[in-house]
């Protein structure tokens, strides 16, 4: 088969595996030394950066066969998909192309099981060994990590790599024995705890290299039956067990030939949105999963999680943001952690006005009903369903692939 095909296959294959996005990756630099390959500013991400640079990297599996025959994956076992398989020098050889023509500025690996989990990742190993120490790539490298390889074999792969992630897939275990049978989640949970170990030796100066961008994992949202509080329930523990950088969530799509146990429907994608909105309170706000789903177990896809929460904590609110303390001004639907902080900070000068949270660029119309401020204060208090109505926002379906179609 030839390397364009095999490219096409295998990169095609790879579409379905969020967790590559490279933002908590340390910068890279070649400058002053030799070889090649250098990424700056926010670190690399699959898509756009936060300061909305986009980059690329070259997202592709080693093979797409696989020994597995998980439900929900379109390169199980029993999928009647075209099949391919890359060779180490081939994948050195694209990627050292890739970077030379400025098509990418890194690489994200994955593969299908072959043979055994041990000979599947080495070979990914080797690919990043021969990146790093042959062709002296010093660009970004992420490698998807196989469970049931030896430790060894992960401690290695945290030598050449940036990032390291293992997808646990379903939130339960019992998701897990239904849905992918032979994989195991304490075996996933031993390579993350595996991982964990070395990153936390690595913090030490005279230790070895090992993963500076961490690690990460993905849920697939709609596989299963499990709802969105099991969901959050299961990141939070994993971000608190294993030092997780990222739990990235992917909406399941239908997959050719699908088996009758996964749904035939797309999972919305504006319920992934929701998820990441909640995953980011959670990390970056100090919300904990029961304040955002305290009576239901899925979050709404009408309105923004703060906002859900704040309709049902109308007595906290108005927040007087000449008074309140940044972590509850951080609260108020329509603020966030910068203007939080910039809130406080101008309070040092004078009282906070309207004209300061216009200039600030804070959704007004948003953030009215929920702040007192020195001009301006809400003048009656509608109930939260009249509030919710005119506070929502006409959903919109995303879709990841279809707009190019």
């Amino acid at each position: 088969m030839k390397l364009r095909d095999k490219l096409e296959i295998l990169a095609d294959a790879a579409k379905y595996d969020s967790s590559c996005a490279s933002s908590g990756a340390p910068k890279r630099s070649s400058a002053g030394k030799d070889g090649l390959g250098t990424t700056t500013g926010m670190g690399i991400c699959h898509s756009y950066t936060p300061d909305g640079r986009c980059v690329a990297l070259l997202k592709i599996l080693f093979t797409n066969f696989c020994q597995y025959d998980c439900q929900y994956c379109v390169n199980r076992r029993s999928s009647n998909v075209p099949r391919a398989r890359f060779q180490v020098d081939e994948v050195v050889k694209l990627t050292m192309d890739f970077y030379r023509r400025n098509y990418i500025e890194g690489l994200f690996l994955s593969s299908g099981i072959v043979r055994s989990a041990n000979y599947t990742m080495e070979q990914l190993v080797e690919v990043a060994r021969r990146l790093r120490e042959v062709e002296l790539f010093r660009g970004y490298i992420h490698l998807k990590t196989i469970p049931d390889a030896d430790p060894q074999l992960i401690a290695l792969a945290g030598k050449y790599a940036d990032r390291l992630s293992v997808n646990i897939e379903l939130p339960t275990q019992e998701s897990v024995e239904k849905l992918a049978p032979e994989k195991n989640v304490h075996t996933i949970k031993m390579a993350m705890g595996t991982i964990r170990s070395k990153l936390d030796e690595s913090q030490d100066k005279r230790a070895p290299r090992f993963s500076p961008g961490g690690q990460s994992t993905q849920m697939i949202v709609g596989a299963d039956a499990s709802d969105d509080r099991s969901i959050l329930d299961t990141a939070v523990t994993l971000y608190s067990a294993y030092k997780l950088k990222r739990v990235y969530y992917s909406a399941f799509s239908p997959i050719p030939d699908s088996p009758s146990s996964v749904p035939l429907a797309p999972a919305p994608r504006l319920r992934e949105h929701r998820l990441y909105q909640a995953d980011f309170l959670v990390r970056g706000y100090g919300f904990q999963v029961p304040e955002l789903l305290d009576a239901d177990r899925h979050l709404a896809l009408d309105i923004d999680p703060k906002l859900a929460w704040a309709l049902t904590r109308r007595e906290l609110f108005p927040v007087d943001l000449n008074r309140a303390d940044e972590a509850m001004i951080a609260r108020v639907p329509g603020i966030g952690l910068r203007n939080a902080q910039r809130i406080v900070g101008l309070r040092r000068h004078r009282r906070v006005s309207w004209a300061d949270l216009s200039r600030l660029r804070c959704p007004m119309q948003k953030l009215k009903p929920f702040i007192v401020v020195s001009d301006y204060r809400p003048a009656a208090e509608p109930q939260s369903e009249q509030l919710r109505k005119a506070l929502i926002e006409p959903p919109r379906q995303l879709d990841l692939w279809g707009a190019a179609a």
